[in-house]
């Protein structure tokens, strides 16, 4: 059930009231993914923020923002702890060795900027290749790398599989019948449970569309409810909220 009491047609979706804290539960408490319908593929909805096409093999994840930290301290901006990159990379890594996926796509801002591209670390330039190592991997471009990328892979604009396109902003029309992942908002949402006021990164989804969060670590977000989602999202959509459970929420539920 969603938060107004639809029934949700989705394997492992949870609906108990979400605990205060970070987007991690109990030790003991098995990570649980969310199944859902999108113009006519099965996809997963991951605990990470990837979500996982099980019929293709086929991870998508994006707003890495790799080089994040490097990135602001050219610039003179914030500093940021210097291994922001490592820990995505290690989330990363986790979900390609539960998944074993063929292909990888990275919906765009993979790196936080092309000259971050250029000046990564070589720990984590030879992580990239090892990870990209007997498998296909896709890099779409995004607005903050919107060039060719010096990364093992295919550099491409979008990407479309049978009836889904995967490229970095949503557009504002889909063809009939067709479907489209994309991330580029880093949608975030917010509720109050048990008189706490708790803030998740989530999918934003609607059967059609989904609107995918920032996988990379140290990366702001835009709340679920902000007007820009309004022309891309049918009034249908559903939140689903990262955590050790992925929680589905109606969007207009959200606060």
């Amino acid at each position: 059930m969603i938060a107004d009491g639809t029934r949700v047609e989705a394997r492992g979706v949870s609906t108990p009231a979400l605990p205060a804290g970070p987007e991690t539960g109990p030790e003991n408490e098995a990570a649980t993914e969310a199944v859902i319908a999108l113009a006519g593929a099965t996809v997963e909805l991951r605990p990470s923020g990837a979500l996982f096409w099980p019929e293709r093999s086929l991870l998508c994840i994006g707003d890495l923002h790799l080089g994040r930290a490097e990135r602001l301290a050219r610039e003179g901006g914030d500093l940021l702890p210097p291994y922001e990159s490592i820990d995505t990379l290690d989330r990363l890594e986790a979900e390609i060795a539960a998944l074993a996926p063929r292909l990888v796509v990275c919906l765009g801002d993979s790196f936080d900027d092309l000259a971050a591209n250029r000046n990564l670390s070589e720990e984590v330039a030879t992580r990239i290749g090892r990870l990209a190592a007997g498998r296909r991997w896709t890099w779409i471009a995004g607005n903050h790398d919107p060039g060719p990328l010096e990364a093992p892979g295919t550099y491409l604009a979008e990407l479309r599989l049978g009836l889904l396109s995967f490229r970095h902003i949503a557009l504002p029309r889909l063809a009939p019948g067709g479907g489209e992942v994309s991330a580029h908002f880093h949608p975030r949402a917010r509720l109050t449970r048990r008189g706490a006021r708790i803030t998740r990164r989530c999918f934003l989804a609607d059967g059609c569309r989904v609107i995918l969060p920032a996988f990379g670590a140290a990366t702001g977000g835009l709340d679920a409810r902000d007007p820009a989602f309004d022309a891309l999202l049918g009034p249908e959509t559903r939140a689903f909220l990262l955590g050790p459970r992925v929680t589905a929420v109606a969007r207009d539920h959200l606060g």
